[in-house]
């Protein structure tokens, strides 16, 4: 206990050094710059009364912790109660908010917003947190030897809260439930986020390819389906226009069918041998005759 008392006293004796020092530069330099005396001393009081003010832990963000506990062992107890969507998101939301705000957050807060994010299907946050404080050597409480001011009055509230449980009963008993789910079932719970997580990226995998083959056979149908109106239109023409494999041509005798083509040179050889073939129709006759009168 007295090498406690004393390593605090040495840390206290040296933030106290350390302002002084700063403080004595900046006096320094408005004692040149022709500032008075008391006007000095009375901006050094100022600022230590500040500086002491916004130094100490914010005892708000410690008793947000401990909410946080009791509101996350109501949503992770099995006891058949229906909770809405939004009422776990507020609950992830105020955890994610005291990894932000506070300067290493106990592993608790970790594996406990791990545990919430699988209960509500996002495996890949729950991976990530759960894997942070169960493979992760630098996630053990042992390792925590230079603590922020946070995480000291959070240890100082933890280790009372422990000694003293009929103080906090329900904080209490959400601590060590939320303890002995992270000692028996952390495991369980990493290894089964990480399967699911793999189903779901399969899944969308699948999902993605199928999405592409549909889009593809649209696109193929839609091409088809031009290409049978455009020769339809082409076919149904005056000209008498055709396609083979989308390519326009003209009945030429070549490309007639055997039977079109002897047929076309029947008539043809009827016509040269008929002497009255080429005989001009009874109408010209008669417009020859009045035009020679």
């Amino acid at each position: 206990m007295s090498d406690k008392l004393q390593k605090k006293t040495s840390e206290s004796l040296k933030e106290n050094s350390q302002y002084a020092l700063a403080f004595g530069l900046i006096a320094t330099m408005l004692f040149v710059a022709g500032f008075p005396l008391f006007v000095i001393f009375f901006f050094g009081i100022f600022a230590y009364v500040l500086w002491k003010t916004f130094s100490q832990p914010s005892r708000s963000e410690t008793r947000e912790i401990f909410e946080f506990y009791l509101s996350a062992n109501e949503l992770l107890r099995d006891d058949e109660r229906r909770w809405f969507g939004f009422e776990v998101q507020e609950v992830i939301g105020r955890g994610e908010r005291i990894l932000q705000l506070m300067n290493g957050a106990p592993p608790l807060v970790y594996f406990t917003l791990g545990a919430l994010y699988n209960k509500i299907g996002d495996y890949k946050s729950a991976s990530n947190h759960l894997a942070y404080v169960l493979e992760n050597e630098n996630a053990n409480e042992a390792t925590f030897n230079y603590p922020s001011p946070d995480l000291r009055n959070y240890v100082r509230i933890l280790r009372k809260i422990e000694r003293e449980p009929s103080e906090a009963p329900q904080t209490s008993a959400a601590i060590r439930s939320l303890e002995r789910a992270r000692r028996n079932r952390g495991k369980m719970l990493l290894e089964n986020s990480l399967i699911l997580l793999k189903e779901q990226e399969t899944k969308k995998k699948e999902a993605a390819f199928a999405e592409k083959k549909q889009k593809e056979l649209r696109q193929i149908n839609g091409e088809n389906t031009v290409e049978k109106i455009f020769v339809s239109v082409v076919q149904n023409e005056p000209g008498g226009y055709s396609t083979d494999n989308g390519r326009e041509f003209s009945p030429t005798e070549n490309q007639l069918t055997p039977n079109d083509s002897e047929n076309h040179k029947k008539k043809k050889h009827k016509n040269s041998d008929d002497p009255f073939a080429n005989r001009k129709p009874i109408s010209e006759v008669l417009h020859d005759i009045y035009d020679s009168k």
